[in-house]
């Protein structure tokens, strides 16, 4: 008797406790106000803010059971997607050998391995190879593990380089002795990653960070063998809407201090072989003013947007006097040409031009006996220019790639004028083949008439109608394009069905500067119109339906993806949101969380009373409301250092509050990582098999 009570209770107990997890967790409202400028808001769950809460903790723990319960169904789905994902990428792959002050350096992944092995041979690729660093070793026993800013000395005998063992982009700075194989005792916490060497190679230059904010505010000068305490901080950036940093020029002869935020800039230069001399600014900040410097015998070349010159140009100045007053014109000015970027060499430079959304590379020699342009011979692509550290070379080295093509790594000889590839992209697995794809470029008309640019890429059997499954990406803010790349893991989707389109909204640079202008501040609402615009489009044009069109964004594009959630969810079957920064009037007044204060410039500083209603008009968690939402499915990390992870995690719930019918609202916190995700080259797919397991799951019910 005793014995079937027992299983009786058992069961009863399994069948409460799987009813328990398929039902959201209960996040406890506790209403806080909010006032400002004699307005109120009702925040019912900023308790959440604060990871160091139990109770928060435990919540989170909740979703993520929810969640998975929720997508028990997809597991089979999700494994065979991370295996598949996983099985067409090269394991034992290495990257493209870039030659550097007499060794070549090369990057390389072994079998079964996460994280990359760093190392160099001296003088030919057919060298004994020395290991600089196996990150594998390092990320033994870690549960994250990034590893950035490798800098070698300029003798060659010691290494610098940043780990991060959180994943809040803090490093610690560590410094290996090459020729013996040991780590000095010199270790620099809390900082960047990475360290600019001075001539004497017992020098280096590093970026502090604001412990609360985690905004780069401090240069300091280390030497060798000294502790951390003892450090020389040679700048302080006292502007807290600016953050700062510190790199060699590529000539080598000068260290460089750049001060930036938004909309203005200040270089500062000091000769490397001066290491304890005094910075020297080439021209102070004016509001507005933007540039970037390069170095080339005895001038400074600056990108600027100096005279009005919107989409930037180039000038040049000495170094003697590099001050706005002193600057020439190499490149004028061009309404219809960005000037993304300038790379220089001994006889030539390359200059990175952004002409009707597509990126043009042009070689300039000095000696003015040449001035052309790369020919890509293809309609819509992404290109770039790639590692180029050799001031003497003949070569340059770009990347390219599109919707439809593996990336590619190019060399491209200015004096043969010919092309090497020197690596394409491997996509394992037997099956891939790029006729198989159909890629093109089309253009939606936004609400106030502007042309948006679409590109569009699908499997070549895949018929485009109303019922065809689409999954539509976009971003938007910073002035970051999201170029048409190539992406091995994105055919799961295309393989299976599923058109994949990037919408290139304003508040991007896809058409130029003034195409990001016209997507921040009081004009940031074009972001979202313009993504909805595509979304109708794409509609009216039969290449999908309300049914089947699914939407997907991260950071800046998880904001997005919650303006329209707002704007219209009645347009979307789905959405996937990855570390949304969704809560957008809360975040900007509180200048305590990091990046805050240098944002002001992108969303406008809500202190002033115009932003603040312009702000929380489109600010996702502001304007939840009674309305059927698409499914969706929100993704945090965590120990995030850009978007806090209460900002998705109140969103979710405030979501559930006001939602209308039964569509699903998920969250999933990765409890061990940041912005970024897993560090694992393979951990991180496991995410996106969620979420495109997700996506599967929604085309089929």
């Amino acid at each position: 008797m005793t014995s079937k009570l027992t299983i009786s209770a058992y069961f009863c107990l399994l069948i409460s406790c799987t009813h328990m997890t398929h039902t959201p967790p209960d996040a406890s409202p506790k209403d806080k106000e909010l006032s400002i400028h004699g307005d109120t808001r009702i925040d019912p769950y900023y308790w959440l803010n604060n990871r160091e809460d139990p109770e928060v903790i435990q919540y989170l723990e909740d979703e993520n059971s929810y969640t998975k319960a929720v997508l028990k169904s997809t597991e089979k789905m999700q494994k065979q997607l991370f295996e598949e994902m996983k099985g067409r990428i090269k394991k034992d792959d290495s990257s493209v050998p870039y030659f550097l002050n007499e060794y070549w350096y090369i990057r390389r992944y072994e079998k079964g391995k996460d994280y990359p092995i760093f190392t160099r041979k001296h003088k030919t690729l057919d060298a004994t190879e020395e290991i600089l660093l196996d990150v594998n070793e390092l990320a033994k026993d870690l549960a994250y593990c990034q590893v950035s800013g490798l800098s070698v000395s300029p003798d060659n005998t010691k290494l610098t380089y940043g780990i991060d063992t959180l994943s809040r982009r803090i490093y610690t700075i560590k410094v290996k002795d090459l020729t013996s194989g040991k780590m000095l005792k010199d270790e620099i916490h809390g900082v960047s990653s990475y360290a600019a060497w001075a001539a004497d190679s017992e020098t280096f230059f590093y970026t502090s960070k604001d412990e609360e904010t985690l905004r780069t505010d401090k240069i300091y000068r280390h030497e060798i063998g000294s502790n951390q305490a003892d450090d020389v901080m040679v700048f302080e950036e006292k502007d807290e809407t600016f953050y700062t940093f510190v790199y060699p020029s590529k000539s080598r002869e000068y260290i460089m201090i750049g001060s930036t935020s938004t909309m203005t800039s200040e270089y500062q230069f000091l000769p490397s072989n001066s290491p304890k001399g005094k910075f020297e600014t080439i021209q102070k900040r004016v509001r507005g003013l933007e540039y970037s410097v390069a170095h080339f015998e005895d001038n400074f070349y600056l990108s600027t947007n100096a005279d009005n010159s919107t989409n930037f140009k180039l000038v040049k100045a000495p170094v003697s006097s590099p001050n706005m007053k002193n600057w020439t014109d190499v490149l004028p000015h061009r309404d219809d040409v960005l000037l993304e970027g300038v790379e220089l060499f001994r006889d030539f430079m390359v200059v990175s031009e952004r002409i009707n959304g597509l990126l043009q590379l042009r070689v300039v020699r000095w000696d003015a006996s040449e001035d052309y342009y790369i020919d890509f011979e293809s309609e819509t692509y992404s290109a770039s220019l790639g590692t180029n550290v050799d001031f003497d070379a003949e070569t340059f080295r770009y990347n390219f790639t599109s919707l439809t093509t593996p990336s590619s790594v190019i060399d491209y000889n200015t004096t043969t004028k010919s092309k090497e590839v020197k690596k394409e992209q491997e996509v394992l697995g037997g099956s891939f083949d790029k006729s198989n794809y159909v890629a093109e470029r089309l253009w939606a008309t936004a609400d106030d008439g502007a042309k948006i640019p679409i590109s569009l890429v699908r499997h070549k059997d895949t018929a485009v109608t109303s019922k065809t499954p689409l999954l539509q990406y976009g971003y938007g803010s910073y002035g970051n394009t999201i170029d048409p790349y190539f992406s091995s893991v994105r055919l799961s989707l295309l393989d299976r069905g599923f058109v994949f389109a990037i919408a290139h909204v304003r508040g991007g640079e896809y058409l130029g500067r003034t195409w990001y202008e016209n997507g921040r501040q009081l004009t940031k609402k074009n972001t979202f119109t313009d993504f909805i615009a595509c979304s109708k489009f794409l509609i009216d044009n039969s290449y999908t339906s309300s049914a089947h069109l699914y939407a997907m964004g991260g950071s800046a594009g998880g904001l997005l993806m919650g303006a329209i959630m707002n704007m219209a969810p009645e347009l979307y079957k789905g959405i996937v949101a990855a570390v949304p920064f969704v809560d957008v009037v809360t975040t900007m007044l509180d200048d305590s969380i990091p990046l805050t204060t240098g944002e002001y410039d992108e969303w406008g500083n809500p202190n002033d009373e115009t932003y603040y209603h312009y702000i929380k008009s489109y600010s996702p968690y502001d304007n939840v409301k009674p309305v059927s939402y698409p499914n969706t499915l929100i993704t945090t990390g965590l120990h995030d250092s850009q978007v806090q992870y209460w900002e998705p995690a109140k969103w979710v719930a405030k979501l559930r509050d006001e939602q209308q019918g039964d569509n699903l609202i998920l969250l999933h916190t990765n409890m061990d990582a940041g912005h970024g995700g897993a560090s694992g080259r393979f951990e991180a797919l496991k995410e996106v098999a969620m979420e495109y397991a997700f996506l599967l799951y929604l085309e089929k019910n």
